[in-house]
């Protein structure tokens, strides 16, 4: 909640703190080999994009309600970061927490978990989650133009390998 509002609907808020250098695990001392282990105890060890859902008694009475609503956040979040990782892009490294923020009109959704309800948090969900810019992934450069390259007894010997028949 610390790194501020992302993006907000009627009824939800995304907020998002970004991960740097604080998000990175932290390392614990040398094992035998010389090699640093990771340490268990680091709060975002090997996860790259974390989600969270607060959906308030205040807002949303019924339990029910309240578990609708974080499992479609959780689900949306889901389907949003595979179909970002399909297109070769990612979400950037960051902890987002979608906040329900006002409550739905029980005069509208009679029903605890309606499918009217349900279509109304997707949509706004979908909304919200709409304004997160995924990252692209570095594209590979093209290959050097053959005029351009280096004639093998000019190239580098760094990284180049004998191939022997």
């Amino acid at each position: 909640m610390a790194g501020g509002i992302v993006s907000r609907t009627p009824h939800f808020a995304l907020h998002r703190l970004v991960l740097g250098s604080a998000g990175a695990p932290r390392m614990a001392p040398a094992v035998a080999d010389g090699a640093p282990a990771p340490d268990p105890q680091a709060l975002f060890a090997g996860h790259p994009v974390w989600i969270g859902a607060l959906v308030p008694k205040r807002w949303a009475r019924r339990a029910v309600t309240r578990n609708a609503i974080r499992r479609q956040v959780y689900a949306l979040c889901h389907d949003r970061a595979v179909a970002a990782a399909d297109a070769g892009q990612a979400l950037r490294p960051a902890a987002y927490v979608v906040r329900l923020r006002s409550a739905f009109d029980r005069k509208q959704f009679v029903s605890a978990i309606s499918a009217p309800l349900r279509q109304a948090v997707r949509a706004e969900l979908q909304e919200l989650l709409s304004r997160i810019a995924p990252q692209s992934q570095p594209k590979p450069r093209p290959a050097a133009a053959p005029s351009e390259a280096l004639p093998a007894a000019d190239a580098p010997a760094i990284g180049r390998q004998a191939v022997r028949p």
